[in-house]
């Protein structure tokens, strides 16, 4: 009888875990989403909401044989997006989504391909660490990295 109790209860509190990772795992995407939105759109208001005070953004690539990485400000990175002129089109295209969570603290992989103006631009991942701040998940950090070579998007045209 007693092992029948433990294996309710254990059952019972691995549903309610799963739930909760599930209601977080969809606030986690819609607020990375929400970034992409206000991205596209070239609204820096909606980027905002999505971004930490403190957030550190940061891009990865290889110039000229040479791996490089450059670091962002928060205001640069709102100021570019404002500034983005209404003939260019950005679509960044998440390819999947590798999310995990503990407790307040999300780390979220999303390989993407970038199009300018309807037109492939270049590919990579984008790294995401999000922050639970009393109940709203914020980015904190993002990392990506952009490559023109070995994307899928460039071996379909051929």
């Amino acid at each position: 009888m007693n092992k029948i109790i433990i294996l309710l209860v254990t059952l019972s509190l691995s549903s309610i875990l799963t739930a909760q990772n599930s209601s977080d795992e969809k606030a986690i995407k819609e607020t990375i989403e929400t970034f992409f939105d206000g991205l596209h759109k070239g609204d820096s208001t909606i980027v905002s909401a999505t971004m930490h005070s403190s957030i550190k953004i940061q891009t990865t690539f290889n110039r000229k044989g040479k791996k490089d990485i450059v670091t962002d400000s928060r205001e640069k990175i709102l100021t570019g997006i404002a500034n983005k002129k209404p003939e260019n089109k950005y679509f960044e295209k998440l390819l999947s989504w590798d999310i995990k969570i503990d407790g307040n603290l999300a780390s979220v992989w999303t390989p993407y391909e970038f199009y300018l103006n309807g037109n492939f631009s270049h590919c990579g991942a984008n790294s995401f660490q999000l922050f639970n701040n009393n109940g709203k998940w914020e980015i904190i950090y993002i990392v990506d990295m952009r490559r023109r070579e070995n994307c899928n998007a460039l071996k379909v045209k051929k």
